[in-house]
């Protein structure tokens, strides 16, 4: 009796170490994928592709920003597989500033389109002579708004000089505003103090605007200024990297974006 006994607990450790072996095989087969995102819409976006990588065996972690710089030093430095918060104007014009930066675009992925914002008018035909106003001092950022103002009709740039014109490419000023550069994530706290404000979607949806109702002018579907996943040269043939990508351009995500943001954010594939 003795003897069966110590048969079946050996026989019982061994069951157990298999399956203990069995649990670990399995958590290893499952890939973690880290990707820096600013708080709206992206962080949000990727919070609905978490499942659908799940089914993938991929585990997404979402790690949040709140500035333009860091998300791609973080991924040029390998902290981050991949960011999702520039359109490729903005990361070309990084990385001719930050020469060790390699990252390349992976994908498009919707358009947020860049908004005029004022608490002080109801309609742009009442700007007044001589307003103050603020838009991003990065310099894709910043090209956008006074092209936007162009578009606008209230300004005229210089020829050719597209989503790189400083405020120094103004050629025509007429009602001569006045131009408070600042950064982008701050340029909705300047509303109070300013005239009109240029403000990119992400950071207006974080202030509680409505782009669809609150802006007084917007881009149209026609913007070249396609978010992307940006990633590290080579890495854009992941499987992983392969993987988010579909998932964020499957129906499942369109019809959220489309649903959640009402026409703010526009998808883009």
């Amino acid at each position: 009796m003795k003897k069966i006994l110590a048969i079946l607990s050996v026989l019982a450790v061994a069951v157990l170490a298999l399956a203990g072996c069995g649990s670990q095989q399995g958590a290893s087969d499952v890939k973690t994928i880290k990707v820096g995102a600013t708080a709206v819409p992206h962080a949000e976006i990727l919070e609905q592709v978490k499942p659908l990588l799940d089914k993938e065996g991929i585990k997404l972690e979402i790690v949040e920003f709140n500035d333009y710089v860091q998300p791609n030093l973080a991924v040029n430095d390998k902290e981050l597989d991949a960011n999702f918060f520039q359109h490729e104007p903005y990361l070309k014009n990084f990385m001719e500033e930050h020469k060790e930066v390699k990252l390349v675009n992976a994908a498009g992925i919707h358009i947020e389109p860049m908004g005029v914002y004022s608490k002080k008018l109801k309609d742009l035909s009442g700007l007044p002579d001589g307003a103050t106003v603020s838009i991003p001092n990065d310099p894709t950022n910043g090209g956008r708004a006074l092209l936007l103002l162009q578009k606008a009709g209230l300004l005229k740039l210089k020829d050719g000089v597209g989503e790189k014109a400083t405020v120094q490419d103004v050629t025509e000023n007429p009602k001569h505003l006045k131009f408070q550069e600042v950064e982008a994530a701050q340029v909705p706290r300047t509303l109070d103090d300013v005239t009109i404000a240029i403000i990119n979607t992400n950071y207006a949806m974080q202030a509680d605007l409505v782009p669809t109702k609150d802006a007084l002018f917007m881009e149209d579907k026609t913007s070249p200024y396609v978010n992307i996943i940006a990633v590290r040269e080579g890495d854009q043939d992941r499987p992983e990297i392969k993987a988010l990508i579909k998932a964020l351009q499957s129906d499942t995500i369109k019809k959220f974006i489309e649903d959640k943001y009402k026409g703010a954010i526009v998808p883009a594939f």
